[in-house]
C-alpha cells in the first residue's frame, strides 16, 4: 500500500515561513503528478501547488510568488516552502499524488498563521 506522510506544519506568525514535507513510500517518479492541497474550516479543499513528472509546476494565484513546490528524489520527498505567510493561509495541508490512475492522499498537517 502506497502512503504519503506529511510533516512540518505548525503555528507561525504572519510574515513567517514554514516548510512542509511529504514522504512517499514509493519512488516519487512513479507518480504522474504530486501536489499540495489545503482545506480551511468551512471551505472546500483547494489546490495549492502541483509538480508533475516532467517538472512542470502549477500554483494557485493566492500563493504565487510566496510558495514553492520542489522534490528530492533521493528521499522520495516533495516539499512546499511557504514564505510570507498570511492568516488566510491557515488550513490543513494535504499531500496528494496520482499513481497509475489512483489518487492517494496523506493524512494532512495543520498550518496556523497568527496575525
Amino acid at each position: 500500500q502506497v502512503q504519503l506522510v506529511e510533516s512540518g506544519g505548525g503555528l507561525v506568525q504572519a510574515g513567517g515561513s514554514l516548510r512542509l514535507s511529504c514522504a512517499a513510500s514509493r519512488s516519487i517518479f512513479s507518480f504522474r503528478i504530486m501536489g499540495w492541497y489545503r482545506q480551511a474550516p468551512g471551505k472546500q479543499r483547494e489546490m495549492v501547488a502541483t509538480l508533475n513528472r516532467g517538472d512542470t509546476t502549477n500554483y494557485a494565484d493566492s500563493v504565487k510568488g510566496r510558495f514553492t513546490i520542489s522534490r528530492d528524489p533521493a528521499k522520495n520527498t516533495v516539499y512546499l516552502q511557504m514564505n510570507s505567510l498570511k492568516p488566510e493561509d491557515t488550513a490543513v495541508y494535504y499531500c496528494n499524488g496520482e499513481r497509475y490512475g489512483l489518487e492517494i492522499w496523506g493524512q494532512g498537517t495543520q498550518v496556523t498563521v497568527s496575525s
